[in-house]
């Protein structure tokens, strides 16, 4: 199979150290179409989004069409088709935490942002993308902290029980190049760096995933239930389900 744009991807942008990381990962398979959600990754830690050159690496190495990349590309979210900012901020606006303040978070960040009065758009950057202090801004369905509501990520990483005034106080400090640890989870590197994590190379960062994942908040019903003793019921050994109802 052969993919339907030009074989010739520039050597400038994914050269021979791409190709070999690329290897790596279809090694971890046994087919190697299975390869793709992380060469995904791959790709955008080069050049901050999933562009038409990295469709083709990606279809070249796994031997793809370009249309069956892109298929992939514009279904999931975390695969962007502009180039991002230095960080990308995601602020969760679903129900929950909508209701406790992310709208909010969110207008604000946005008219901060923006430029000539007009707020910052959905998946728009803030400064020139990829150089430092840029911003890339999106609003997210949702980021399962209900109980740590209003939250935002910065590169995936979670920031809880935000506030208009703490986001903002967040982003400014992201735009003078600083980098505040978050709430739990690993240090805050940058929108690439996480890109390359996630495709599977830690690249001297292997400390990272040892970053305490789950909050107090989280944890406080097993907690309890721990101390009281508390259990679930037992899974009986077999179990037998109702008769199906006889088709008319």
């Amino acid at each position: 199979m052969t993919s339907d744009l030009s074989n010739d991807v520039s050597d400038d942008v994914f050269g021979a150290d791409l190709a070999e990381k690329a290897r790596a990962i279809i090694a971890r398979y046994p087919r190697a179409r299975s390869a793709l959600l992380p060469m995904l990754h791959l790709v955008q830690s080069v050049e901050g989004y999933v562009s038409v050159d990295g469709i083709a690496f990606c279809a070249d190495q796994l031997d793809l069409t370009t249309a069956e990349v892109s298929a992939v590309a514009t279904f999931y979210t975390m695969y962007k088709r502009k180039p991002c900012g230095e960080h990308l901020v995601s602020v969760c606006t679903n129900t929950l935490c909508a209701a406790l303040g992310g709208d909010d978070i969110y207008d604000r960040l946005r008219k901060h942002l923006g430029s000539g009065g007009k707020p910052l758009g959905h998946e728009e950057t803030s400064g020139e993308p990829g150089e430092p202090g840029s911003i890339t801004l999106e609003h997210a369905e949702c980021l399962a902290a209900c109980d740590l509501g209003p939250v935002l990520q910065v590169n995936y990483e979670f920031y809880d029980n935000q506030t208009p005034e703490s986001a903002l106080d967040l982003v400014k400090q992201l735009q003078a190049g600083k980098k505040p640890d978050p709430t739990r989870g690993a240090p805050l590197t940058d929108f690439r760096q996480v890109e390359l994590q996630l495709a599977g190379f830690l690249d001297g960062r292997e400390s990272d995933v040892d970053g305490p994942s789950a909050a107090p908040e989280t944890l406080r019903g097993a907690k309890i239930a721990h101390e009281k003793g508390w259990t679930a019921p037992a899974m009986p050994d077999s179990v037998e389900f109702p008769a199906l109802p006889e088709k008319k």
